[in-house]
Formats: C-alpha cells, sequence, structure tokens
C-alpha cells in the first residue's frame, strides 16, 4: 500500500548513511544545510532590499518601544546585526535566516511530536523547505521572520507543557508570545487559541494545565507594556492604525465589501502555492471532530491521541478569525501565516492518511497531485530567488512602457519591486551633487510615498535622511510624519532649503517652492526590460504646503 514516502522523491527521505545517523540528525543537518544555503544565496542575491526591509532599516536608525505600525524587535534585531556586519543588504538580512533556522528547529520538534513516525516528521521538513512563502521569508527581513520564529517556539513549548507536563515550559511559552507580541500584535491570537484547545478537550483541563496558561498568558501580556507606552506618548497612533487596519474605524477604504471573503481565500490559496492551501482545507474539514470522537472512543489523553487536535486548535480558527474582517477591508495574504505552522503538519497528516487508504485509483491521483503540488511549489520558490527565469514572461504580457507607467513590469512580477533601487540612488546621488555645485549647499531629500524613503537612505552615498511628502499627496500616514522635525509638520525649520524630490508630482509646485526643475526620468533595464521608472526634481526654496496641516492617520 503507497504511503507519504512512496509519493515524494526518494531524495526526500532519510536513509541513514550510517547506522548511527538518526533520523533526528538527518534533520538538524538539513536545517543547518538549510540556513548555510540562505546565507550563500545572500552573498550573491540579485535582489535589493525590499521597501518594507528598507523602512525597517530606518527604524533601527531610530531605536524606540514602539513604531507607528509595528512593534520594535524587528528594528532592533536589524541594528544589532548592521553594528556586527556593517550596513550592507546581507547584514540586514542575516535576521531573517536567522530566525528561519530557528523557526525550522521548533517546526521539526513539533512534527516529531505530532506525526506518527520520525521519518514523515522528516518529510514534513524536507516539504515544508519547498514552499514559496518560507523560501521568501527565509532571506527577506520582515516582521514575519521573528513573528513565526515565537509562534513556532511557543507551539513547541505549549505542547511539551501540556503533554510532557514540564510546567516551566509554559514560561517559555509566555517568553516567546511576549517577545512575538512586541514584532506583530497578532501574537495576541496565541493565547486564545490555548485556551480554546484545552475548552475543547475537558481531559487536558488539569490544574497544572489551567495554572501554566494563567503563567503563560501573564508573561505574554508584559510584552504589550512597551507597546501600551510607547502609544500613550504618541497619541494611540498604533492603536488606531490598528483598529483601521481591522476596519474598526471609518475610512475612505473601509466599508462593507461582500467579495472580501472570496478575495481573501483567494490570497491563501496564492499564499500556499495552491495545492497545499486545498490540502490544509481538505485537513481542516476532515479533522473538525477528531479530538472529540477520539476522546469518546479511547478516552485517552496522550500526546497522539491529540495530535490532530492540537494542530486543528492552532491553526484553523485564526485562519477562520480573519473571514469577518475581509468583509470591511483587504486582508494581506500574510496575516494568517502562523496558522500554517501548524495547519501544514495538519496537512501533511491528512496527505498520509490518504495515502493509506481508498482504493488503488484514488492512492494514485493522491500521489500524483502530492509531485505535481511540490513540484509547483519549487518553481515557484525558485523564481522568488531567481527571478531573471520568469521576467521574460511577464515583460511579454506586460503593457508597453508610458510616461504616467514606465515600468508596467512592476505590476505582475513582485520581485521586480526588489530590483533597481541602487541604481535610483545613484541618480538621485549625481542631483545632490548638481545642487552642491550650484549652489553651495547640501539639499534634502523627500519622497512621494513612505516606501521610498529607506531605499534611498540605505543605497545614497553617506545614508542620509530622507523624508516623505505622502500625507501632502494623500498618501497614508506613515511613521515618517511622526521622527520630527519633518518638512510637513516643521515646515519653517526646512524653509528655503532645496529638495531633490523622487514622485509622480508635486502638489501646489509654485506655492510650496520658489522654483522646480523637472522631471528627470530615470529608467532602471535589466536585458531590455524596464524594471523600474521614477521621476525625479530638483525643487528650490521649499516655504511648505499651504493649507496642509498635520495630518491624522489614513486608513
Amino acid at each position: 500500500m503507497p504511503t507519504l514516502e512512496q509519493a515524494v522523491p526518494q531524495t526526500l527521505i532519510a536513509q541513514p548513511v550510517h547506522a548511527r545517523l538518526s533520523t533526528a540528525s538527518v534533520g538538524w543537518m538539513a536545517i543547518a544545510g538549510y540556513a548555510a544555503l540562505n546565507l550563500l544565496y545572500l552573498s550573491i542575491s540579485p535582489l535589493d532590499l525590499a521597501p518594507d526591509e528598507a523602512h525597517y532599516w530606518d527604524w533601527s536608525r531610530h531605536l524606540d518601544w514602539g513604531y507607528y505600525s509595528k512593534g520594535p524587535v524587528v528594528a532592533w534585531l536589524i541594528r544589532a546585526s548592521c553594528e556586527l556586519f556593517g550596513t550592507n543588504a546581507m547584514a540586514v538580512r542575516i535576521p531573517a535566516v536567522t530566525c528561519n533556522a530557528l523557526m525550522l528547529v521548533a517546526f521539526f520538534q513539533l512534527a516529531r511530536r505530532t506525526l506518527q513516525t520520525e521519518s514523515l516528521a522528516l518529510i514534513a521538513l524536507f516539504l515544508s523547505m519547498t514552499l514559496p512563502s518560507l523560501s521568501a521569508g527565509a532571506v527577506l527581513t520582515t516582521i514575519d521572520a521573528p513573528f513565526l520564529c515565537c509562534w513556532s517556539w511557543a507551539l513547541h513549548f505549549v505542547h511539551r507543557a501540556i503533554f510532557d507536563g514540564r510546567s516551566n515550559s509554559w514560561i517559555l511559552a509566555g517568553i516567546a508570545v511576549a517577545v512575538g507580541t512586541l514584532t506583530k500584535y497578532t501574537m495576541l491570537a496565541f493565547p486564545l487559541m490555548t485556551g480554546l484547545f484545552l475548552l475543547s478537550n475537558p481531559a487536558l483541563r488539569t490544574f497544572d494545565a489551567r495554572r501554566g496558561f494563567l503563567r503563560m498568558t501573564f508573561l505574554g501580556s508584559l510584552g504589550l507594556v512597551p507597546i501600551i507606552l510607547w502609544n500613550a506618548t504618541h497619541d494611540w497612533l498604533g492603536i488606531r492604525h490598528l483598529s483601521g487596519q481591522a476596519g474598526l474605524a471609518t475610512g475612505p477604504k473601509i466599508g462593507f465589501k461582500w467579495y472580501g471573503p472570496f478575495d481573501y481565500l483567494g490570497g491563501q490559496f496564492a499564499f500556499l502555492a495552491g495545492y497545499w492551501f486545498c490540502a490544509f482545507a481538505a485537513a481542516a474539514w476532515t479533522y473538525r471532530r477528531e479530538s472529540r470522537r477520539q476522546m469518546e472512543e479511547t478516552g485517552a489523553t496522550t500526546s497522539n491521541d491529540f495530535r490532530l487536535s492540537f494542530l486543528w486548535w492552532f491553526s484553523v480558527p485564526l485562519v477562520v478569525a480573519f473571514l469577518p474582517f475581509s468583509l470591511r477591508v483587504k486582508v494581506q495574504p500574510n496575516w494568517p501565516a502562523a496558522a500554517y505552522l501548524a495547519g501544514f503538519l495538519l496537512a501533511v497528516a491528512w496527505i498520509h492518511c490518504q495515502l493509506q487508504s481508498g482504493s488503488t485509483v484514488y492512492r494514485r491521483w493522491v500521489r500524483r497531485c502530492l509531485i505535481a503540488g511540490v513540484a509547483v511549489s519549487f518553481a515557484l520558490s525558485a523564481t522568488i530567488r531567481f527571478p531573471q527565469l520568469s521576467r521574460p514572461f511577464f515583460a511579454a504580457i506586460a503593457a508597453e512602457p508610458t510616461d504616467d507607467r514606465l515600468a508596467p513590469v512592476r505590476n505582475l512580477d513582485p520581485t521586480a519591486r526588489l530590483r533597481g533601487w541602487h541604481y535610483l540612488a545613484g541618480e538621485v546621488d549625481n542631483l545632490r551633487e548638481l545642487v552642491r555645485r550650484e549652489d553651495g549647499e547640501e539639499p534634502a531629500i523627500a519622497t512621494m510615498t513612505w516606501t521610498v524613503p529607506g531605499e534611498l537612505g540605505f543605497y545614497c552615498r553617506g545614508n542620509p535622511a530622507v523624508y516623505s511628502f505622502g500625507t501632502a499627496l494623500n498618501d497614508r500616514f506613515s511613521q515618517y510624519d511622526i521622527w520630527r522635525p519633518n518638512p510637513l509638520a516643521d515646515a519653517q525649520a526646512f524653509r528655503g532649503r532645496t529638495f531633490v524630490y523622487v514622485g509622480e508630482k508635486i502638489p501646489e509646485r509654485d506655492e510650496a517652492f520658489d522654483r522646480c526643475d523637472g522631471p528627470y526620468r530615470v529608467e532602471y533595464r535589466e536585458n531590455g526590460v524596464t524594471v523600474g521608472g521614477w521621476k525625479l526634481w530638483i525643487a528650490r526654496g521649499y516655504r511648505g504646503f499651504p493649507n496642509r496641516e498635520p495630518k491624522r492617520p489614513q486608513y
């Protein structure tokens, strides 16, 4: 009878080369090897910093207990890495590789505890490495890297506390929750999911479990203290931003969206490369009553008896919880990402079960779908790492560049947004030098949106401070509107200055500046394809934007 071991390439199955080499040892070696390959990739990576990465690097130049939209951990990690390895793209991304490796260690530990065999746990580890979302997260330092690391360790410690009776693991889980909360607010869902799991299984609600749960929750809540203190001294901007993101506030982008759930589920389908979302959905439905059935039929309380229940309660509720929000706001595909740490193992368990049951024809189709799904995941991961493989295709179907859309390929190829920033910064430096020669002064730099200042601050010579005119252009409120002085809130401090400006236009430029030269069109091309395009201006004699008072956060 075919099993999951027979359905995947033999190279993915642990075949010890020595009698003393255990399956677990192969797993640890695989994680170390994956981290080493990621570090090697970073040393030759063709990708510039993503806008989010550059933004968080800019945060790391202003260390604080909190920031407008997120907690401080990602900025702390980037600053520590840059202090050790210098200001370069690899240093910014080393925290991603480190957090990913630590996450995989906890993930593999959990797989060994919840799946039926050591070999199946090892296969789950290898299969997870083919996921495009994990492949990208292993080399891009966004908040998800440390957040998923904290979530995976919290899962590991809670499982060990409940099923092995290790009371100290509750404390360790609480620490992981606290650090995770300082990284991403979604971590607050972890104690809730733990409570739901305990409530759904009466046999597990022992005195020690209840006491441990309270300890974990208390320690985890300490992660909120710095965030609350920061918000209290910043007009509760972060809290109001979070309420806007959740659709609890009012604004031009918030309203009833009947198509929201379909958009949300479609995003999850793409996030998991299609196949794995379908496998997860099938597993979620199949095992929705697993713990209750096991308890009624066996009355047992071992880890093995409740393994599927544990995986179900730490995955499915989080995915479902975002459905109501999708009726009000756009739910980003990565918001429920933590659910798929346990959810992926749940899907692997379901696939393994399908390969051991049903007719020969059915098992054959399950095996073929699995191989196709792994192949698609691996291919997508490869194109993310090496976008030159797929860019000719996107360039062929993209619209022709126009004066208003200099690089339409960026709308189709997400990796194009990680190219050309060093080239743009070089052109900005040329204009800075021109202004220094003509005016004898150092110009300030400003951009149209909040996503660009970090890129220019990182790649321009001397790592200058870069500002955003975003809220004067009806862009979203950002961290650049909080740091002071800035040219919108403190116009007097910049009066008379010359700006090198990157953006499509300058609103009310005749009132805001004495003179504007430009635009100077900048195009970044690779192999004949325009991958990036921007417009640059030299704006002299800043006066401030008329009738532009500092804005409140926009949602």
